[in-house]
């Protein structure tokens, strides 16, 4: 079911009927066509909560904590489904990951699992328990999503010789080289929660340039047609709290963002940018980087056909 943020925004954007219909690839246990997706993804994108009072972090809006989004990788396997309400993940987040410590103890996480390599993806949400292998996740929610805007890509898991120790640096504001990464990619991740710290993980995806850098600690970008569903702008309009993810396909580094999004409904705002429905506008409120983060690299895109034309800077 729909919660009520999910169901004011899919009012306000003309579509609960569309959404009521699209309402049907929710499930409550893994498919075992799902299982067998999970089964062969070399990474998986997972937000959550921080948590009040962890060290290092202050409390988001209400107190629940900020919210981070990040990426686990290993062999394909690594993820399995062992049953259709259980997922676990042989693979944990390094000591420099905003997540660590969260996922130290049982936490409600959003996950996403995108393969590139075929434009498909799907989300888990639920609450992840740490075992001594990495996560055990209790399933709450399956959700099957559309191929848009993935860009095509292939992996490779790069061998011990090639891998480089991670390091770590972060701040307040983006570096001029973290908002020159940001204006050219063609994805991203964005973790969401509701007040109730039930997470969710979702792609965005785009030509390079979709993503526009204000400022050092202002983002925006375009809100693009999907599944009618809007479950992250729904969990937005209850609590703006948000965490997003720039992955770095050369050489496995991660940009981590924790900060507050808010949707923009200005028509007049939206029509000045190809494909927009709407705008999301992302106040930074702390930067992680962690350099050679996860060990996988990929290669060039494929951008998909769906992408939006971007207007050129300054447009």
């Amino acid at each position: 079911m729909y919660h009520r943020g999910e169901i004011a925004v899919q009012t306000r954007a003309g579509v609960r009927e569309h959404a009521e219909r699209a309402q049907a690839v929710i499930r409550e246990a893994i498919p075992e066509v799902a299982a067998a997706f999970l089964a062969e993804q070399p990474m998986i994108v997972l937000g959550g909560a921080e948590g009040p009072g962890e060290p290092g972090g202050a409390d988001g809006p209400g107190g629940a904590g900020r919210i981070w989004a990040t990426l686990l990788a290993g062999e394909p396997g690594f993820i399995r489904a062992p049953n259709p309400l259980t997922v676990t993940v042989d693979a944990t987040p390094s000591a420099h990951d905003p997540l660590a410590h969260a996922l130290g103890r049982p936490a409600k996480v959003g996950m996403i699992a995108v393969s590139p390599a075929t434009r498909r993806r799907m989300r888990v949400n639920g609450l992840a328990h740490p075992t001594r292998r990495g996560l055990r996740i209790d399933v709450h929610q399956v959700i099957s999503n559309c191929p848009k805007y993935i860009q095509r890509r292939d992996f490779r898991l790069l061998p011990p010789e090639e891998r480089l120790p991670a390091s770590v640096r972060g701040g307040p504001a983006l570096t001029p080289g973290q908002q020159l990464a940001i204006s050219t990619a063609d994805t991203f991740f964005i973790a969401t929660a509701t007040p109730d710290g039930d997470a969710d993980a979702s792609h965005r995806g785009g030509n390079p340039g979709f993503v526009q850098v204000l400022s050092p600690t202002h983002l925006r970008w375009p809100d693009y047609a999907g599944n009618a569903m809007f479950l992250t702008l729904g969990n937005l309009a209850l609590n703006p709290a948000a965490g997003l993810l720039f992955p770095d396909w050369r050489n496995g580094s991660l940009l981590h963002l924790t900060g507050v999004a808010r949707t923009g409904w200005a028509a007049g705002e939206a029509a000045r940018v190809p494909g927009a429905e709407r705008l999301v506008d992302f106040l930074v409120g702390e930067v992680r980087e962690i350099a050679h983060a996860v060990p996988l690299g990929w290669t060039r895109p494929d951008y998909s056909r769906h992408n939006p034309p971007v207007a050129p800077a300054g447009d």
